[in-house]
């Protein structure tokens, strides 16, 4: 396997360009298996955060498998199979997607103060349940999305508004999407955004535990202005 090393420290791109083209002319062929990932970032020049970066974006691409242990072996060849997800909230008309991040944040912000007020023991029980599969998810992507979805859906619940669950439950559809499609997005381009999404969940978390709601509330914002940046780069 032959590269051009790269003379600076290059996006991650550049380098998933490079071996997307082996597979794609047939250089790397179904079932050939890629050096380690310490061999490929010293072929390439690189750190091997910016390595795992690429190898990521391969995966969202569907050239590759990433094995546990970070084994990576061509799956498709084919560029008619090369493609991003299909990302169904970037469907939606781009006004009406800004607002609904607006309401969203809205909503969101006033959650995450309600359930540090009123959360029950039960409710940070099902929380910190819900923060160890996040963990055990960390290179999960389907399920890293569920237990995403699980963590906000809780926290509506530990505000004991009818009203608010009401009020979420009317968008719900919406908001699932968005925050699907964030993680789609994002996984592609960078899939160590996983591990800062998990920390700004836990900062979340710890701030409801603590019964604390302006440290939610600070702790909510920064996670959406963090998750809406990466939306509206697609938009």
């Amino acid at each position: 396997m032959e590269v051009n090393k790269l003379q600076k420290q290059n996006h991650y791109d550049e380098i998933a360009q490079q071996i997307k083209a082996m597979i794609v002319q047939g250089q790397l062929k179904m079932g050939d298996k890629l050096p380690s990932t310490k061999e490929l970032s010293e072929r390439f020049g690189v750190g091997r955060s910016t390595m795992r970066e690429a190898l990521s974006a391969l995966k969202a691409m569907g050239l590759i498998e990433i094995r546990q242990g970070g084994a990576c072996r061509v799956i498709r060849q084919s560029p008619a199979e090369v493609s991003l997800p299909e990302w169904t909230s970037l469907k939606m008309n781009r006004t009406t997607l800004l607002e609904l991040m607006e309401v969203r944040q809205s909503l969101e912000i006033s959650i995450a103060a309600l359930a540090a007020k009123k959360r029950t023991q039960q409710d940070l029980a099902q929380l910190q349940l819900i923060m160890q599969d996040m963990e055990n998810a960390i290179l999960d992507d389907a399920e890293g999305e569920r237990t995403d979805l699980a963590f906000h859906e809780q926290l509506v619940q530990a505000t004991h508004n009818a009203i608010m669950v009401q009020t979420c439950d009317s968008i719900r559809n919406a908001m699932e999407m968005m925050i699907r499609d964030i993680r789609r997005a994002e996984l592609y381009a960078n899939q160590e955004v996983a591990v800062q999404l998990l920390k700004e969940h836990k900062v979340i978390y710890e701030a409801i535990v603590n019964g604390d709601p302006v440290r939610a509330t600070q702790a909510m914002r920064e996670h959406l202005e963090h998750v809406e940046s990466i939306l509206i780069k697609y938009i």
